[in-house]
């Protein structure tokens, strides 16, 4: 049973290293990159983001410490002025509890077809149980001028 633990760890790497290797560039909120859980990657599914359909956002990251539980608070800014606050419970983005090594936070949205098209950038903070931050990122994203009907054909 061990042996077939350790092939599906393997895989779930390599799935995992293969899907981040056209990943979005992000940038750690604390200029020396001080956080307990180091980020691997962001990967936003489709890209640009089509308004009036699912977006997924996830996020690869690895932590050396076993975690519980704990909130992901994120702030989405449009030409630079904050226009959007959310909270989520961390154990409703990705498997709790999360054990030591890699894990992947995925957040699905669909976003209003009245959003406007542009560049956005979003900021995630990530915070433990005892409201401890653990990581903060940030990154620019694109939402595109289609709708879904043009963005299928």
């Amino acid at each position: 049973m061990e042996m077939i633990s350790s092939k599906f760890f393997f895989f779930s790497t390599l799935c995992l290293l293969f899907a981040f290797t056209n990943a979005i560039d992000f940038r750690y909120c604390d200029k020396k990159g001080d956080s307990d859980i180091e980020v691997k990657g962001v990967e936003i599914s489709p890209y640009p983001v089509v308004r009036g359909a699912p977006a997924t956002f996830s996020i690869a990251a690895t932590t050396g410490k076993a975690l519980s539980g704990g909130k992901l608070v994120i702030d989405v800014s449009f030409f630079g002025w904050h226009i959007y606050s959310e909270t989520h419970d961390l154990c409703e983005e990705t498997t709790c509890p999360v054990s030591v090594g890699d894990f992947v936070i995925a957040h699905s949205q669909v976003l209003p077809g009245f959003t406007p098209p542009g560049s956005y950038s979003l900021m995630m903070k990530m915070f433990d149980e005892n409201k401890h931050e653990l990581a903060c990122i940030s990154f620019n994203f694109r939402i595109g001028f289609g709708s879904p009907s043009v963005a299928d054909s």
